[in-house]
């Protein structure tokens, strides 16, 4: 029995990847879920999205092993059993590749030699179906935690704000911040690319992992309860709105 957290963000299955062409930026953190099974898949891709990550997602294994080796994860989540190409395998490919993305296994097998076997290929982590969405987020944060390095910091701060990556704490000043997941992501996106005017389109599918549809307005409602969390009650204004751009963080 799978346990979904409330509300859950409903998503579906499918690849979603950046827009083709698009200049890299810094990212909020990004998990790759590879899973050929729709209703497990759309319950993970829902819970991670819920808790602020965003997610790319391939039905099997060589969709996966092609985007684990072109973008850049905070933690690969790998089903054993996939089409195209069996999940140990592309784990397998990824390690004689250099690839040191942090790996957790999902697999239907719950013996000590399947586990043993699983880590062998070189994977982080190991969980068994069925599982709680709980119990698979304490192991991506956790694998998150070991993983982090120099190059990828701890903390964001841009003028008086201050961001903890781990703890997901947020202050402006000494003032503490309340931030749901979806407003934490955003915030994060705009930490890691100060000054950078970030369009809709750019903060569609970064944030919500969602190709831009020109007639929605999430961007502009979460905008705005971002600013009034974090500018309402301050002189200084430091999220701003550049009319049919986009919108920039500054100090």
């Amino acid at each position: 029995m799978y346990t979904m957290p409330k509300e859950s963000a409903g998503a579906g299955p499918g690849r979603l990847t950046a827009a083709d062409g698009q200049e890299k930026d810094k990212r909020p953190m990004r998990i790759l879920l590879v899973e050929d099974d729709e209703k497990i898949a759309s319950f993970i891709i829902g819970g991670l999205r819920q808790s602020g990550f965003a997610v790319d997602h391939a039905a099997d294994g060589l969709d996966g092993l092609h985007l684990a080796t072109t973008e850049p994860y905070a933690v690969a989540v790998i089903d054993v059993m996939l089409p195209g190409m069996d999940g140990l395998k592309v784990i397998e490919e990824l390690r004689r590749r250099k690839v040191n993305t942090p790996i957790i296994i999902l697999s239907a097998k719950r013996s000590v030699e399947d586990r043993v076997r699983g880590l062998e290929t070189g994977s982080d982590d190991y969980i068994s179906k069925p599982f709680s969405f709980s119990e698979l987020l304490a192991r991506v944060q956790a694998l998150i935690r070991r993983s982090t390095s120099a190059s990828e910091p701890t903390r964001l701060s841009v003028g008086e704000l201050s961001m903890n990556l781990l703890t997901r704490d947020v202050h402006r000043g000494e003032t503490a911040v309340q931030l749901q997941p979806r407003e934490f992501a955003l915030l994060e996106y705009f930490m890691r690319n100060p000054g950078k005017v970030l369009s809709k389109t750019m903060i569609m599918e970064h944030v919500w992992d969602y190709h831009f549809d020109p007639q929605t307005n999430l961007v502009d409602v979460l905008v705005c309860r971002l600013r009034n969390k974090i500018d309402r009650d301050y002189d200084r204004k430091m999220l701003h709105t550049l009319r049919g751009v986009g919108y920039v963080l500054k100090e």
